[in-house]
């Protein structure tokens, strides 16, 4: 039996952060253990921290731009170690509309592709998407963020 890297088994039950640091701490760790070529689904309200844990992805592989949402473009390619593709799925009416952004033109391996708002493009996304659900704590403010497979 394989083991499970902590950070994996953590994020399985849930982790909670209590700052945005703490969350770019969080997605630094697990970007280790992230298979090349992989796609992110981050699914979570406004504010849950998705861009903040794409940010974390991109210290952890050596991107020196600014993260930010790319709602506006769609999508931002960053290039480090890897090249993380940020893709905002929010304005996509349907899975045809990714398509036709040709995203598949500018993937080169390693590649990580993080898109937010996975909901809107589901049926796009391959089996092999790495479900993560973010959200934001009414109660207390604390972000919880939980990997789903």
């Amino acid at each position: 039996m394989t083991e499970v890297p902590d950070i994996l088994g953590r994020l399985r039950l849930g982790v909670s952060t209590g700052t945005p640091a703490e969350t770019v701490e969080l997605a630094r760790a697990l970007a280790a253990h992230i298979p090349h070529d992989q796609v992110l689904a981050l699914s979570g309200d406004l504010g849950a921290g998705k861009t903040t844990f794409v940010k974390g992805l991109a210290k952890a592989w050596g991107v020196e731009e600014t993260v930010t949402s790319p709602t506006f473009n769609l999508y931002t390619i960053y290039r480090g170690s890897r090249q993380l593709v940020h893709l905002d799925a929010y304005r996509l009416g349907t899975s045809a509309e990714l398509g036709a952004l040709m995203l598949e033109d500018f993937l080169h391996s390693p590649w990580c592709l993080a898109v937010e708002w996975p909901e809107r493009i589901a049926e796009a996304l391959p089996e092999s998407t790495w479900r993560l659900e973010l959200e934001t704590s009414a109660s207390d403010g604390r972000h919880r963020i939980r990997l789903k497979n």
